[in-house]
Order: C-alpha cells, then structure tokens, then sequence
C-alpha cells in the first residue's frame, strides 16, 4: 500500500487537475468555433490536416508527467518487511571491589575489559548484544540490541561496586533476553550468557537459583574465571584476600550446559556463542518510492516528447 510521508504536498496535484480541465475545455471551444464556418470544404482546405485524436495522446503523457511528479514530492513509501536476526547474547561483567585485584595484569576488571571489548569486536553482526554489570545488585547497561559502539562505551565507563550477586546477574540477564521483541516469530530468541568473574557471591538470590532459571529458561551460561587463589586488595588500610571461585563459577557453566574457562582467549570466547543458532523475525518499516515516481515521469516526458516530433513536429 503506498503512503506519503509528506501528504501536504499533494496539494500540488490540484494544479495538474487545473491544466487538464483547461486542456479539455479549450479543445471543446475549438470545436464550436469551428463549426461556425458556413463552407466546410473551405474549411478542410484552410486547415492543415492534424493528428485527430492522436493529439490527445501528447497532452495526456505530459500531463501524466506532471502529476507523477507533484506525487512525487509528497514523498510515497510503501511497507516493507525487514528480516531481523533474534539470536541473543548477555555479557555479564562483575564490578565487585576485588575486581581490583592485581593478581591477573594490569588487575582484574581491566583484563575483563579487555577481554569483553574483544568478545564485542568479534561478535557476529546480526546477533543481538547486551550488557550487565553486577556488584550488590545486577544493572542492565546496554538492552540487547545491534549497536555495538554503545556496548563499547558502557564496558570502558564500568564503576566498581561492594559485594557480588552472580545469582542477580543471571536473572538480569533471563529478564533482558524475555524483553527481545517476537517480530512475528514464535518461541523465545537463542541465547547466551557469558559472565566474566572471580566467582564469590555475596548478595542476593544463590547461584544454583540462578543457574535452575537458565536451565529451564534453554540459556546456557559459560563462565570465565579472573584471578588467582592469591589475589588481595586493599580495603580501609588493609590487604584482604580475594582469591578466586574456580569451582563455584565452574558449577554455573555446568548447571546450565555452558562452558566454563580460566582464560579469556578468542578461541575460548568465540566457542560461548559457537552453537547459538538462528531465529529470524520480521520487522516492518517504510521505504520512500520516490524514484519509481520520477522515472515514470522520466518515461512520460520521452512518450510525450516522441509523439510531438512525429505528429506536429516540434516538441510540446
């Protein structure tokens, strides 16, 4: 169905409307004039022999040129339906003060940073990416979406927080994914949960909560693990312990069929999304015609242009 997203401009056809009343009306004049002439073989002698209806043919090509293009500047639009590819995936990055730790280099948030701006660089495309960062509470920063230039930015503004709720960070994330629109497909979008940590909960709901939520949810969690069992930071003047949760963090990826690793590499990251899968829903958005309006035109102005040189010959 074509619709206009200029409408006002319509206006413009009234003139075109104008031009070919005058046509018609002049060409009915011309008739009663003509039969006032008491001799009509004096008549066909003074006149020149035209194209009869022919003529017509020339006025009406051109007149067709002017509505196609007072139509055009109302700029037509037709609905189109964009595929959009629904496949999900949450990053989940812990902002929890032990994050700070310098027992990975340069400390731990920096190389999950790093290790994130990387997964996001090597994300396909077409897949949907989000951002959640956990401490006492989970926050989603970025909503699954395509634009990955913002999910950049949320990673290098991370603020570290007190206490860790990797239970809260998985239930974020289960939220985020239920909010990605059906588009017209059925069932719930593929997913992923990568969540990069040092693995001790703290605050809010338990991880084997979590993990039951994603199982059922069909989205695996893959873990990845930052710091050593000798990691400390300074906390009120003092060095504190933070050594890392291998086996909790461990636990997650197993309980919900994802994968668990200790080092951050492309290969490791890449294998989180490797068996994603696809669904495919469909977006509806405007495209503007204007063209197909100016090349009628176009092929208008050439028939009415033809038409005069055979039959006149000039062009109208």
């Amino acid at each position: 169905m074509i619709r206009f997203l200029s409408p006002w401009w319509l206006l413009l056809v009234l003139p075109v409307l104008a031009t070919a009343g005058a046509y018609v009306w002049t060409q009915l004049r011309g008739k009663v004039a003509g039969v006032r002439f008491s001799n009509v073989d004096l008549l066909t002698r003074l006149v020149p022999k035209t194209p009869g209806w022919r003529r017509h043919l020339t006025a009406t090509a051109f007149l067709l040129v002017l509505l196609a293009m007072a139509t055009g500047m109302a700029k037509p639009s037709v609905d189109v339906k964009v595929p959009l590819e629904r496949a999900t995936i949450m990053l989940a990055i812990d902002v929890s003060l032990s994050m700070k730790a310098t027992d990975v280099t340069p400390n731990r948030i920096v190389a999950a940073q790093q290790a994130a701006k990387l997964f996001v660089k090597e994300l396909p495309a077409n897949y949907n990416l989000g951002l959640v960062a956990f401490a006492k509470t989970a926050e989603v920063k970025v909503s699954p979406g395509k634009d990955r230039g913002v999910v950049l930015a949320a990673i290098d503004a991370l603020q570290l927080q007190e206490s860790t709720a990797i239970g809260e960070a998985i239930f974020t994330c289960l939220d985020a994914i239920a909010s990605v629109p059906a588009d017209g497909a059925s069932g719930a979008p593929p997913a992923r949960i990568v969540l990069m940590s040092d693995g001790y909960t703290t605050y809010g709901r338990p991880n084997a909560q979590a993990a039951a939520a994603a199982k059922k949810a069909r989205v695996p969690v893959s873990t990845i693990a930052f710091g050593t069992l000798d990691g400390t930071v300074e906390l009120s003047g003092q060095q504190v312990s933070v050594p890392v949760d291998r086996d909790a963090l461990q636990k997650v990826a197993t309980q919900t069929d994802g994968r668990y690793y200790e080092a951050a590499s492309s290969d490791a990251l890449k294998s989180a999304y490797a068996d994603l899968g696809s669904s495919v829903g469909y977006h509806t958005e405007s495209q503007e015609v204007t063209q197909w309006y100016a090349g009628l035109a176009l092929l208008c102005g050439f028939a009415a242009a033809a038409m005069s040189l055979m039959w006149a010959p000039r062009l109208p």
